[in-house]
């Protein structure tokens, strides 16, 4: 309830710069911009690229949908990714036995030369975001991170 521009005592506030997802939401668009320029200017790759890439180089011969399922990216994403990767030839599709419209996408030679390329520059970046923290802290981050994602999985 509100009366003439005044605020009543008992109406709700969200303290937007302290509400978890916000704060989640600037750290990751922080980090994913300047992450994104990098990819940008020396492989000519978006973030939604490399996501498709990185879990393909890890977990080859998945499908498009099991892709957007380990990355949790829109459908639609993915399969502008897949199609960009695929025209560059940084990935490929193969037929899956039994399902005409199902097909199993894998790295190239090129996309993985690309991947083992960028692994070890991705890995650095995220030392240097987190060089910060105390080996214990990573790691109480890293379980905290784990924990947030299966409670917001239940959600």
């Amino acid at each position: 309830m509100r009366v003439e521009g005044k605020r009543l005592a008992r109406e709700p506030q969200l303290v937007l710069e302290h509400f978890l997802p916000y704060r989640l939401s600037v750290l990751s668009n922080i980090v994913s911009s300047r992450i994104a320029k990098f990819y940008e200017e020396r492989f000519q790759l978006t973030i939604p690229e490399w996501r498709v890439m990185a879990v393909l180089g890890r977990f080859p011969g998945l499908t498009a949908a099991e892709v957007t399922e380990r990355t949790a990216m829109d459908k639609v994403q993915v399969s502008r990714a897949v199609g960009r990767l695929q025209k560059t030839r940084r990935i490929e599709q193969r037929a899956v036995e039994g399902d005409r419209r199902a097909r199993h996408l894998f790295l190239t030679e090129t996309g993985h030369g690309v991947y083992v390329e960028i692994v070890p520059l991705a890995r650095d970046y995220e030392h240097k975001v987190t060089a910060t923290l105390s080996a214990a802290e990573r790691g109480q981050l890293d379980r905290l991170l784990d924990k947030l994602l299966a409670a917001a999985g239940t959600l």
